[in-house]
């Protein structure tokens, strides 16, 4: 274990912050709530947005850009939205040494700036349909922060897009709750559960919300991702219109969808170890680390123009590394520092592996040496390892929720099993808010989503609660 950071065993949540901090993924901010990224964080949520904006350009999405502010009577046109994010917003009363006429709100979300701007861009059935996702931060205003996984002010993409019929605006909110799935899974290895919201915990101004669920490894749940059907609430809010194609007018149907810097906050809670970080290679900007051991000058300088060969190998095979040559620090503290880091892959190189023609590969998955790997195929072997790890993380993920999912019939059952060990309690529920609010109340467990995968929704059952009948299961859990 590091010395630096707290075991998972002893404080999870202190374990979680030394990551962060030890890692150099975060610090703290002068204004309360707020975080600044490092930039190990950052280069991790530029390897997030990267594959992300391939993947929803490889679906037709463009990207813009709109204001941070938004005027206050924008944000009231659509009242079940502005009831939702009110105790959240941050508003603007003064500007150039005056008091504004109109509050400004500081950007919650973009629902509002979007569909006022909509209502300018179509006119026509032709102009439709409208697919447009913004990178941008947003600010709400929370009482409860950590690093990554609340802040007042955060990263984020939202895509906001306009629709001449439902069925197409609903193909929308699914096509993009799977492109979410297909991320957190291939990159993030995150095992996630695709599910639809219930009416208490669905998006604000939404007509139902549809999200991904994952498991943490305190047996939390993270909801990892969101999409929305928005009918045509804002379209109404807006008065934005389109002719179809008989003549006739008509609202535009909507709808929105996000993640945010959130996703590296699960990252960490899914992989990372006592050791500190473990990057999935995917989201890795460096892949592997070179470690060179020397004990004199000349040992060093050997060891070094050895080094030049593996540089060549890994290049060969288009891998993203470093060199660690720093004079100052042994071998030991370089280990220490790069696995704190979360290298993926660390190669070790001294006098006793030139004279055999070899490195050591060390993975940080598993923290296992693979020793007298042939210098020519260092690359090839790195590459493999890399394509290993990944899958392995996925694997050792998904291994660890299915443990910790149980199908529970009985309450006091789900009451002692929510505590401990924790975890997706699978249960009946009767969709009745009392139902849904007395677990909540009692156990502080929620409703995590009310799951499409026919295996953990099952058949009709009696509720958890009060016994009635019940179309299905749910995914019950304590959540973050």
């Amino acid at each position: 274990m590091a010395e630096n950071i707290t075991s998972r065993a002893e404080d999870y949540s202190k374990w979680y912050t030394d990551i962060v901090l030890n890692a150099k993924l975060a610090d703290y901010s002068p204004v309360k709530g707020c975080m600044i990224i490092r930039p190990n964080g950052y280069a991790i949520w530029e390897k997030m947005q990267a594959a992300l904006d391939k993947m929803f350009k490889d679906t037709g999405h463009e990207n813009a850009y709109f204001p941070i502010m938004i005027p206050e009577s924008f944000m009231k046109k659509e009242a079940e939205h502005v009831e939702g994010f009110s105790p959240e917003c941050a508003i603007v009363t003064i500007g150039g040494g005056k008091e504004l006429e109109e509050r400004l709100y500081l950007r919650p979300t973009s629902e509002t700036i979007i569909w006022s701007t909509y209502a300018k861009w179509i006119m026509s059935y032709r102009d439709l349909p409208i697919l447009i996702n913004q990178w941008a931060n947003i600010i709400r205003w929370e009482m409860r922060t950590r690093l990554f996984l609340r802040t007042t002010e955060f990263l984020w993409q939202e895509g906001h897009t306009a629709h001449s019929n439902a069925p197409e605006a609903e193909e929308e909110v699914s096509r993009m709750l799977n492109v979410y799935a297909e991320f957190a899974e291939k990159f993030i290895a995150l095992p996630v559960i695709k599910g639809k919201k219930t009416e208490s915990e669905k998006f604000a101004g939404a007509i139902y919300t549809v999200c991904i669920e994952a498991m943490m490894q305190d047996r939390k749940a993270l909801q990892s991702g969101t999409s929305h059907y928005l009918g045509q609430n804002f379209a109404k809010a807006f008065d934005v219109t389109f002719l179809n194609q008989s003549g006739e007018r008509e609202l535009a149907y909507a709808t929105s969808w996000g993640v945010s810097t959130r996703l590296i906050g699960a990252l960490i809670m899914a992989h990372s170890d006592d050791n500190g970080l473990v990057l999935p290679p995917k989201l890795a900007t460096v892949k592997a680390v070179i470690v060179p051991i020397w004990k004199s000058d000349e040992e060093r300088n050997i060891v070094l123009e050895y080094c030049k060969k593996i540089e060549g190998y890994l290049k060969e095979k288009d891998i993203n590394y470093k060199l660690d040559d720093r004079d100052q620090y042994k071998p030991g503290y370089k280990f220490s520092d790069w696995e704190m880091q979360g290298i993926p892959v660390r190669i070790e190189v001294g006098p006793k592996d030139i004279q055999k023609n070899a490195v050591v590969l060390f993975r940080r998955d598993t923290m296992k040496k693979e020793f007298g790997i042939p210098l020519e195929k260092t690359g090839e072997e790195v590459l493999k390892l890399l394509d290993d790890i990944q899958n392995n993380l996925f694997n050792k993920a998904l291994e660890f929720r299915k443990e910790f999912t149980f199908f529970v019939n009985d309450y006091e059952e789900f009451k002692k099993k929510i505590e401990d060990p924790g975890g997706f309690l699978v249960s009946h529920w009767c969709e009745s808010p009392e139902c849904e609010e007395k677990v909540k109340e009692e156990t502080k467990a929620s409703i995590r989503c009310i799951p499409f995968d026919e295996e953990l929704r099952g058949s009709d059952g009696k509720c958890i609660v009060c016994g009635k009948p019940a179309p299905g299961r749910v995914v019950f859990a304590k959540a973050y």
